[in-house]
């Protein structure tokens, strides 16, 4: 199971694409990344708010919620204050992102209503005590190589009546004008180009990929649920950017010259370096105009009572 915003498309780990992904799960260092993954969290809570205040007019009073691919547990604490009655369960594949996220509730203190369970998905949320009424999993199920069978496996622990939640797609994040006044305007959407062609890579090379129409109310029908609504969200933090999201931004564009600096030409790949030099005034660390947009899109679908 895939954590939240692996990507930068993700939040990978942001955007819509562009979290940036370290999707080969074998060669993933997960304390290495808990500090991005947590950043990246807190850096969208107000995203994940309205989030979860939109999904409380689907759920005012969920018992138990699920967090499938939750990482450290940010976003399980998120549920935990929008839902001070109901009882959180972090699902995820890494026993070390699972220990970090029972730290979290520990020193949120909710640790009394919080559970972990180590599984991978599609299969391993059999371990539930009890159906689910809220099933939230955000940019995990592209990690899975039959999508179908994921959200199949999501639904399945769904109490009649209950919500499954799945944040995928939306838009190639932003964090920079069109034109920095140096290089080749446009570096952005060639680094989306790069990163598409990088993602569907990573998903053909999944075990068991089986290739879907990402029409995700579809995919919640073919699961046995009733599609219940689609919704976007944006965070939108303008220049200029606290140090904490200065921070965030500078982690996006290290991972992608690290990724995809094979992918650059010569002119692009001098222009990241630029970007990532601390003594460069021009560079990330320096300059006043760098943003974070955002746009992350929610699906929603509810299991039929009875």
């Amino acid at each position: 199971m895939a954590h939240q915003h692996r990507h930068n498309h993700d939040h990978d780990q942001a955007p819509a694409h562009a979290h940036n992904h370290s999707h080969d799960h074998a060669d993933i260092d997960f304390a290495k990344m808990i500090p991005h993954l947590e950043g990246q969290a807190e850096l969208f809570a107000p995203l994940y708010a309205d989030a979860l205040a939109w999904l409380s007019g689907q759920q005012p009073e969920p018992g138990l919620i699920v967090d499938a691919g939750s990482g450290p547990g940010i976003i399980s604490g998120f549920f935990a204050k929008a839902f001070p009655e109901a009882r959180i369960v972090a699902a995820d594949s890494s026993a070390a992102l699972l220990e970090r996220a029972r730290e979290n509730a520990d020193r949120r203190g909710t640790a009394d209503r919080f559970s972990t369970v180590e599984a991978e998905l599609p299969g391993g949320l059999g371990e539930l005590e009890y159906p689910a009424d809220l099933v939230w999993s955000s940019r995990a199920v592209h990690h899975v190589g039959d999508q179908r069978a994921a959200l199949a496996a999501l639904a399945a622990v769904l109490a009649p009546g209950g919500t499954l939640a799945v944040m995928e797609g939306g838009l190639p994040e932003r964090n920079l004008p069109r034109d920095l006044g140096f290089g080749r305007p446009g570096l952005e959407a060639r680094l989306d180009v790069i990163e598409q062609s990088w993602f569907t890579e990573m998903r053909t090379s999944l075990p068991g990929h089986v290739r879907e129409t990402e029409d995700w109310p579809a995919l919640l029908t073919a699961a046995g649920l009733r599609p219940s609504g689609t919704r976007s969200f944006l965070l939108d933090l303008p220049a200029p950017l606290t140090d904490e999201a200065r921070a965030y931004v500078i982690g996006v564009f290290d991972r992608r010259r690290t990724m995809f600096a094979e992918e650059l030409d010569a002119a692009d790949r001098a222009t990241l370096d630029r970007l990532l030099d601390p003594d460069d005034k021009a560079g990330l660390h320096h300059r006043p105009d760098v943003f974070v947009l955002a746009t992350h899109t929610l699906y929603a679908g509810s299991k039929p009572q009875g």
